[in-house]
């Protein structure tokens, strides 16, 4: 029974890199998914709590670089002249300094200052081995921060609101207590929004198991939701987009998997370009 089940395990998986192939083909990032791919070869130490490893999580860990490397490469292209050839780059919530890498790489090497930010003591060595400057501080906090000086030409933000108590203070500060032209955040893509907090909805399958920021959501929000937040907090957006991590395109049969990514994983991630906007927060009297 266990080799069965193992047997379907591994079939499911093999379905889902098909899926994550044919949706970064269909969606424009193969081709950046491998160049990715020689200046990074081991993803294996990306995170502090878990090690990536297997096929399927290395393809799919790959695939959404791609998407947000592309959108930041988005952002940086519309700086003005002056600072697109040596922009300031701070990374809120970067775990091991892997976009900066490949955004330096790309750029042509040293032109870039890259920042980045993260909580975990760890993280933030990983990073300055690798060269690049880093604060030790919570997102939340960093505009309070000693070391940060609270400006930046760009902020990127990969998967980490979703992590943060209160995402909406946060995005609100960042609008008031910092100079940026832009900010590049990217989400989890759900169709419908839903607390996350897994940990606690299965409690009684881990009982003793402790868990940190890294590994926990709290909010899953649709992309819709997301867009309310990001105009309330003092944002407009420039640009959105969703990357699926199964082919969009109902005419392709892998499409019908969007329906078991929903069920193991999400849809795939939203991503927007945000520009500074109170035209909505300075209405609401009580930041």
């Amino acid at each position: 029974m266990v080799k069965i089940k193992e047997i379907i395990k591994k079939a499911v998986f093999k379905v889902l890199e098909y899926s994550l192939n044919s949706a970064s083909k269909e969606q424009g990032l193969k081709a950046l998914k491998i160049e990715l791919a020689e200046i990074i070869p081991d993803l294996s130490q990306q995170y502090t709590s878990f090690k990536i490893e297997g096929s399927y999580i290395v393809n799919k860990l790959r695939s959404l670089h791609a998407f947000q490397v592309e959108l930041a490469q988005e952002a940086i292209s519309l700086l003005d002249r002056d600072k697109r050839s040596a922009p300031t780059l701070v990374d809120i919530g970067d775990s091991s300094g892997a976009h900066l890498h490949y955004l330096n790489t790309l750029s042509g090497g040293g032109n870039i200052r890259a920042i980045s930010v993260n909580l975990d003591p760890v993280a933030v060595k990983k990073i300055r081995d690798k060269g690049f400057e880093a604060i030790e501080s919570r997102a939340e906090l960093l505009h309070e921060h000693p070391d940060f000086n609270g400006s930046a030409d760009i902020f990127l933000s990969y998967e980490m609101v979703e992590h943060l108590l209160d995402p909406t203070s946060f995005l609100h500060a960042m609008s008031t207590k910092s100079k940026c032209d832009y900010f590049v955040v990217t989400v989890p893509y759900l169709h419908r929004s839903r607390i996350g907090l897994h940990q606690v909805r299965h409690l009684d399958k881990q009982q003793d198991r402790v868990f940190n920021a890294e590994t926990t959501h709290i909010f899953e929000l649709s992309p819709d939701d997301w867009d309310l937040i990001f105009r309330f907090s003092g944002w407009k957006i420039v640009k959105s987009i969703r990357y699926t991590q199964y082919p969009k395109n109902i005419l392709n049969p892998l499409s019908v998997l969007r329906y078991l990514w929903r069920k193991l994983d999400f849809d795939g991630f939203y991503g927007v370009i945000l520009k500074k906007d109170d035209s909505i927060s300075k209405r609401y009297q009580d930041w």
